[in-house]
C-alpha cells in the first residue's frame, strides 16, 4: 500500500503530461487550418537521383521551431527524396507524400537543426519552397552521408538561379581577362 500512492500519483502525471501535449497539438493545427492543402503528385517521369532517409518536419521559413501540424507535415517519417524532370518528390512512410513543383522551389541549405532534431554541423538538408503564399522550409536527413553532397548539388541545380549571384558576361571576360594578364 505504500507504493500504491505514488505510483498512481506517477501515473497520473503522465496521463497529464500527454494530455496536454495533444491539446498543444491541436491547438497548432487549429491555428494553422488556413495552411492550402498539398498539390497532388502528378505522374513523374523516372527519377533523375533518389536518396533514402528521413523527413524530419515542414516549418514557416527563418522560424526552425515553428513546425507546421497540418497536412502530416509535423509527422517524422523515413523517407526517400528523389529528384524529377517534374520537381521533387519526398515519399513518406506513414504520411502522404510531399510534392515539390520546380516553380514552388526556391532553394536549398544546409543546417544543424530544425523542429527537434538536431544533428552534426550541415547534417540536415533544408528545401525552401512555396504552398502558395506561404513560404516553408522542409528538412531531410540523408540515411548515408557520402549521399548529401550529391543531393544537395542535385537540389541546387533545380534552384531558380538569381540574377544577383549569376556573374554576368562582362564579369565572366573580366575574370578571363584577368587571369591572362
Amino acid at each position: 500500500m505504500d507504493k500504491l500512492w505514488p505510483t498512481i500519483f506517477a501515473v497520473l502525471l503522465v496521463l497529464a503530461a500527454f494530455a496536454l501535449i495533444w491539446v498543444g497539438w491541436r491547438n497548432r493545427q487549429r491555428r494553422q487550418a488556413e495552411t492550402l492543402p498539398l498539390p497532388e503528385v502528378p505522374e513523374l517521369a523516372a527519377a533523375q537521383l533518389s536518396v533514402p532517409g528521413q523527413y524530419v518536419s515542414t516549418t514557416n521559413e527563418g522560424d526552425w521551431l515553428d513546425r507546421i501540424a497540418v497536412h502530416s507535415l509535423g509527422l517524422r517519417t523515413p523517407a526517400e527524396l528523389s529528384l524529377h524532370p517534374e520537381g521533387i518528390l519526398l515519399a513518406r512512410r506513414g504520411a502522404p507524400d510531399l510534392f515539390i513543383a520546380h516553380e514552388s522551389y526556391d532553394g536549398v541549405r544546409l543546417e544543424s537543426g530544425m523542429a527537434g532534431k538536431f544533428v552534426e554541423k550541415d547534417g540536415l538538408v533544408v528545401l525552401s519552397w512555396k504552398l502558395g503564399e506561404q513560404t516553408l522550409d522542409t528538412g531531410f536527413r540523408t540515411q548515408r552521408a557520402a549521399d548529401r553532397s550529391p543531393l544537395f548539388l542535385g537540389l541546387q541545380k533545380l534552384a531558380p538561379q538569381d540574377p544577383a549571384e549569376t556573374p554576368t558576361l562582362e564579369a565572366q571576360e573580366l575574370d578571363s581577362t584577368e587571369k591572362d594578364g
